[in-house]
Parts: C-alpha cells; structure tokens; sequence
C-alpha cells in the first residue's frame, strides 16, 4: 500500500520536467493540508531537528493512525502533506516496518535542499515514533 502511494505521488511529480515546477507542486499540495488549530501547536508536535517549525500530531483509532501536521514554511507543509499521504490511515505495524529508503524513489534530493531533506527524515522518524507507541 505504501509502494502504490509513493507511485502515485511520483506519477504527479514526473508530469513536470523542471525541478521548479516540480518544488512549485509541493508547494501546492502543502496549501491544501488543513491548518493545525493553534492550541495543537505545541512543544510536544514539534519535529526536533527541523530548520521550520513542523508540528506533527498522530491519533490511533480503529487499528490505523491518522496524522496531521502544519509548519511555518510553506514548501515544509508540502513535505508533510505528501508524507501524510504516504502514512496515513495505516496500522502501526506496518508503519513501523517501513524501510525509509524507499521515499528516495521520490526523487526529493534533487528537489529539495539537503537541510529540507534531513527535516524529511526527521518527520519520519516522528511518524515511526508514533506508530511505535501505538503498535500492539
């Protein structure tokens, strides 16, 4: 299931050639993740480690998790918006037992900054976090 999500989200980003573009739709897809209340904009969501502030909040209901996040920059709520697409709805387990190393299919390295990078493995390592807690 999450193979099919990173497909999906790599058969949009391949509709545009340049990394431009490509940055741009991050951008976009951020625009449409909900903004987080602001009394859920806490210390205790932040992601440690970002240059942004990220803040990333994870419920366990029905045997599945369900994220939601929102930052001060824009192209970081993309990143977190395409991560809570990747992640969302999804039994701990199999979050947890997720090899990280198959988000480079995304081809973000050459999309965005490593520093914007390095707070992408932080989110998820926050979103595994979180999926450790509530795995059976």
């Amino acid at each position: 299931m999450i193979e099919d999500r990173i497909n999906n989200i790599l058969e949009d980003l391949n509709m545009f050639d340049d990394d431009i573009d490509k940055y741009e739709y991050i951008v976009d897809v951020g625009k449409n993740l909900p903004n987080l209340d602001e009394s859920l904009q806490r210390d205790e969501f932040l992601v440690k480690g970002c240059t942004s502030k990220v803040w990333l909040i994870a419920e366990y209901s029905n045997g599945v998790i369900n994220l939601k996040a929102d930052s001060n920059s824009v192209i970081v709520k993309g990143l977190a918006s395409i991560l809570i697409t990747v992640f969302q709805d999804l039994e701990p387990e199999e979050i947890v037992n997720y090899n990280i190393d198959g988000l480079e299919k995304l081809g973000l390295t050459e999309i965005i900054s490593p520093t914007r990078q390095n707070g992408v493995y932080h989110m998820v390592n926050k979103i595994k976090h979180y999926a450790e807690l509530y795995k059976e």
